[in-house]
């Protein structure tokens, strides 16, 4: 009774100060929401088709990629719960992957807040990466002669070898103008490729554009714009007119400058194209993040233990950042291993995250064809292999995808994507396929990205 006594007299205290301290204030709201938070007692794998959501298309009659594709175990899994409408950034807003997934896991920025897909992407492939330094995200494209460029990915499908090959020589043969500068790249699946410079006598500024003429640096956040034919690299500018950022802009534009000059005489490039390869001409760099992220575990924010199933570098510093602990599930594609890693993780965890990248890259190629055949098997190798291996009366499914990759449009988009929420326990309401047209009228309506988990936890828990 002392005990519970004294606690209480401390709790009166902090509460006080907190009167009068904002920062402390919200320290003591967190701390009340953690100690009354619990959801122990609940059971969900959480899984994200990347990029899924589409518009009608032509070569499918009209239908999007997830109407026309052959689905009898998603069918199943939608016919077992209740379904609705998810855009899960903003309105007008085409999202990166990067933030995305962080709002579809309950975690929005303000502008001023987001650090960047670059340093997530830093942090996900361990980079040494301090507060000061600069990290972007890069693609290895390819030019034609007169600067365009003919292909933002250089092909998509980069061997290993071509990639950390061309980035050592650039690591090796960049001069910049301040001689305490110096620079990682690092090349990670396919085109991607993450990039860090640092000075030591200085610190850099993300207040800066991107050279990627294909998106917007808006707060911190990529946003995809509409973009036609002809594209060039663009010039890196300040975003303010302090020193910092027009020093650092300065840095982008000479690391651009050389790169370009430094790939067209390597040695990889020649033999590509005696192979008759896509040349890996530039790089072209986006999302500047300059400070390591400070945000709430994921186990503090839903008194949960969530766990994750990813692979590319962004999820896998999204994985980090929110101190998510991470099962190893096979490469991008070993569908049938993820689903039952997945499934067995329930036993030890109270949700975990998956996150499938394929329809994403079909929807960027503008292969509708392809992106319902990818649909197709994982249902037929993901979703099938985890009904099987899980107890529905006791697991949830929730299924949505980060954003829309329209294959018209080729990119991001602001459309809603569908939210599908199943188990024995979740009332149907009517649900028969998980498709943009049924999700309009879902009975979970329209909700925005960083609502999905606290929703779905409160439906699940109303049900069950």
């Amino acid at each position: 009774m002392k005990i519970e006594k004294n606690c209480r007299n401390l709790f009166s205290y902090f509460i006080l100060i907190a009167y009068f301290d904002e920062a402390l204030k919200e320290s003591i709201r967190i701390w009340i929401d953690m100690d009354i938070l619990d959801n122990s007692d609940i059971h969900m794998i959480y899984v994200l088709l990347d990029g899924v959501g589409d518009l009608p298309h032509p070569d499918l009659d009209g239908k999007t990629p997830l109407e026309a594709a052959n689905t009898p175990t998603l069918d199943k899994i939608a016919s077992n719960g209740a379904i609705g409408e998810v855009i899960s950034v903003g309105k007008g807003i085409a999202p990166e992957s990067d933030i995305a997934v962080f709002n579809m896991l309950g975690y929005k920025f303000n502008h001023t807040e987001y650090v960047g897909r670059g340093v997530i992407e830093a942090i996900g492939i361990g980079i040494d990466f301090k507060d000061g330094d600069l990290a972007l995200r890069g693609n290895y494209s390819t030019l034609n002669e007169e600067g365009i460029i003919i292909d933002r990915r250089a092909g998509r499908h980069i061997e290993k070898e071509d990639t950390r090959g061309i980035a050592k020589e650039i690591e090796e043969k960049i001069k910049f103008s301040h001689p305490d500068t110096s620079v990682v790249v690092s090349p990670t699946i396919g085109h991607r490729v993450t990039v860090r410079v640092r000075v030591k006598s200085q610190k850099l500024s993300s207040r800066i554009t991107n050279t990627d003429p294909a998106y917007s640096n808006i707060g911190g956040m990529g946003v995809a714009k509409a973009v036609g034919d002809f594209l060039k690299i663009e010039k890196c500018l300040p975003l303010e007119g302090t020193e910092d950022s027009k020093f650092t802009a300065n840095l982008v534009n000479e690391f651009s400058e050389q790169v370009i000059d430094i790939m067209k005489e390597s040695e990889i490039n020649k033999k590509r194209q005696e192979q008759n390869k896509k040349q890996l001409s530039c790089i072209l760099l986006r999302d500047a993040g300059n400070r390591y992220p400070d945000v709430i575990p994921i186990n503090e924010k839903y008194g949960m233990k969530f766990s994750c199933i990813v692979d590319m570098p962004v999820e896998l510093g999204i994985s980090e950042v929110l101190k998510m602990k991470a099962f190893e599930a096979g490469g991008l594609t070993d569908y049938e291993e993820k689903a039952r890693v997945a499934a067995n993780a329930m036993k030890t965890q109270n949700a975990i995250y998956v996150h499938l990248k394929g329809p994403d890259e079909f929807g960027h190629d503008g292969d509708a064809v392809g992106k319902t055949k990818n649909i197709e098997e994982i249902d037929q190798r993901f979703f099938k292999t985890l009904v099987e291996n899980i107890d529905s009366s006791k697991v949830a499914i929730i299924i949505s995808a980060d954003h829309s990759t329209p294959c018209i449009n080729k990119g991001h988009s602001d459309d809603p994507v569908p939210i599908l929420v199943s188990g024995d326990f979740i009332k149907n309401d009517g649900t028969t396929r998980m498709t943009e047209e049924q999700a309009k009228k879902g009975s979970i309506g329209l909700l925005q990205g960083a609502e999905v988990v606290t929703k779905s936890l409160e439906l699940i828990k109303s049900q069950k």
